[in-house]
C-alpha cells in the first residue's frame, strides 16, 4: 500500500506519517524534502524533477520488499500524476490525502516549527496555486483536528483497522 500525504509546509504531513507509521505495521515514510538534502545546491525547481524520480526509486524499492509506504509531500497535480504513472507497473493500491488547515493556522507556530520568512512566503505561494486543495484524492480541513482525529479519518478512508 502507498499513502501520498499531501498538503502545504506545516500543514502537518510529517507528524501525522509519523502517527500512521505507528498504526499501520511494516510501513516506511518517505519525506521527499529530506531528499533534496542531497542536492541542496541546487535551485529548488531544476532539484523537485529528480526528488521525485528518487522518490519514485524508493517506493519501488519498499514495495518489492512488502513495506508500505507512506510518501510526504507538497504535491501538484502535475507531480501526484507523474507519480502515479511511474507506479503504474506496481499494481499496488495508492491512497492520496491532502492536508488543508486553513491558512492562517499553517501560518502560525504549530508544535515545534516556527516558520521562517521564506517558508510563510511558501505557504502563500501553495494556497495560492491550491496545493492545499488538489483535484485528486481525499482532502482533510485537519484545521481542528488533533493528528489522532486525521489519522482516523484517513485509517477510516482506506478501511484499515489497525490493531490497538
Amino acid at each position: 500500500m502507498i499513502i501520498f500525504i499531501n498538503g502545504s509546509i506545516n500543514s502537518g504531513k510529517t507528524t501525522i506519517a509519523g502517527h500512521l507509521l505507528k498504526k499501520i505495521p511494516n510501513t516506511a515514510h518517505i519525506e521527499v524534502d529530506a531528499l533534496r538534502e542531497f542536492i541542496k545546491w541546487m535551485p529548488l525547481e531544476q532539484s523537485i524533477p529528480i526528488n521525485l524520480e528518487n522518490t519514485v526509486s524508493i517506493i519501488k524499492n519498499f514495495i518489492k520488499r512488502g513495506i508500505n509506504v507512506v510518501v510526504t509531500y507538497p504535491l501538484s497535480q502535475k507531480n501526484y500524476d507523474y507519480l502515479l504513472d511511474q507506479l503504474e507497473d506496481l499494481n499496488e493500491k495508492i491512497h492520496a490525502f491532502t492536508l488543508n488547515p486553513r491558512q492562517d493556522i499553517v501560518l502560525t507556530k504549530r508544535g515545534i516549527r516556527a516558520l521562517t520568512n521564506k517558508e510563510k512566503e511558501r505557504v502563500k505561494y501553495h494556497y495560492q496555486i491550491g496545493i492545499n486543495n488538489p483535484s485528486f484524492g481525499k482532502v482533510v480541513d485537519n484545521s481542528n483536528h488533533t493528528p489522532e482525529e486525521t489519522v482516523k479519518i484517513i485509517l477510516d478512508s482506506i478501511g484499515l483497522r489497525p490493531p490497538e
